[in-house]
């Protein structure tokens, strides 16, 4: 049974973790995205390798490796593999989504709710024991109380916005100012500044620098190299992208990828 047939199973276990992978044809390059869906059951996305873009309604996120993306009951998304890829999936009933994050968004995964996952992945798919139960329990608190990371793109609603957001996200690397990019969607920068926080809470410069950080994770997951990265986004030089990459994430490309992969 597909993990797609089992996020949709009113019966069996109350928690069901698969184990996936997507080989990515060895080509480096990403594939086709799944068309827009949901499923009945929560789903814990839990990646070990490469990386995954989930796109919802409200915006866009990307998952690296040793992340998990919570995407709670009824919530449509769809999911592009940005390279060769493998994690679990971790399918909750209804019910036990009660007291979880009703939005999705992006957790990192701690070593405690990583090793629960990966055991978990060898229960029954129909019933489970009175320790799997308890163990249950420790999995949904600590989905809970994960941290939430700053790996989501939240997009505005106002088309205005919008026809600026898709002007950065078709060509994160552009150098447009301000100025020609809120001209490009009708309005004052001014007016532009004052928007894109109310709805997306991000200034407009948050919002460009993490549209251009996600879209270097998913070029670095695919094999480019620091220099094409940092090029193909904009930046004088590769010293100037790894400043910014270890001022978001916490340390180089390099190790980043190195530690994760």
């Amino acid at each position: 049974m597909s993990v797609r047939e089992m996020s949709e199973r009113e019966s069996g276990a109350e928690l069901i973790t698969a184990q996936w992978s997507h080989g990515g044809h060895g080509s480096g390059r990403a594939q086709k995205p799944y068309c827009w869906h949901h499923h009945l059951r929560g789903q814990l996305l839990c990646v070990h390798s490469g990386l995954v873009q989930i796109k919802t309604v409200m915006g866009t996120w990307v998952l690296p490796p040793h992340r998990a993306g919570w995407i709670p009951p009824g919530a449509e998304h769809s999911v592009l593999f940005c390279s060769a890829v493998a994690g679990y999936s971790v399918l909750l009933q209804p019910q036990l989504c009660e007291t979880l994050p009703k939005s999705p968004r992006v957790l990192g995964l701690n070593q405690l709710l990583e090793s629960m996952v990966v055991r978990s992945a060898g229960w029954s798919k129909e019933q489970l024991t009175a320790e799997n139960q308890r163990i249950v329990h420790v999995i949904n608190d600590e989905i809970r109380t994960a941290e939430v990371e700053k790996l989501y793109l939240p997009m505005p609603k106002d088309p205005r916005l919008v026809r600026i957001a898709e002007i950065v996200l078709s060509n994160p690397g552009a150098q447009q100012s301000i100025d020609q990019l809120a001209s490009a969607g009708g309005l004052s920068a001014r007016t532009l500044r004052r928007l894109m926080p109310a709805e997306t809470g991000l200034t407009f410069m948050q919002w460009r620098n993490l549209a251009r950080l996600n879209h270097a994770l998913a070029l670095l997951a695919q094999g480019g190299t620091v220099g094409d990265v940092a090029f193909a986004l904009g930046y004088a030089t590769p010293s100037n992208f790894i400043a910014m990459f270890k001022k978001e994430m916490g340390e180089s490309p390099a190790h980043y990828f190195s530690r994760t992969n």
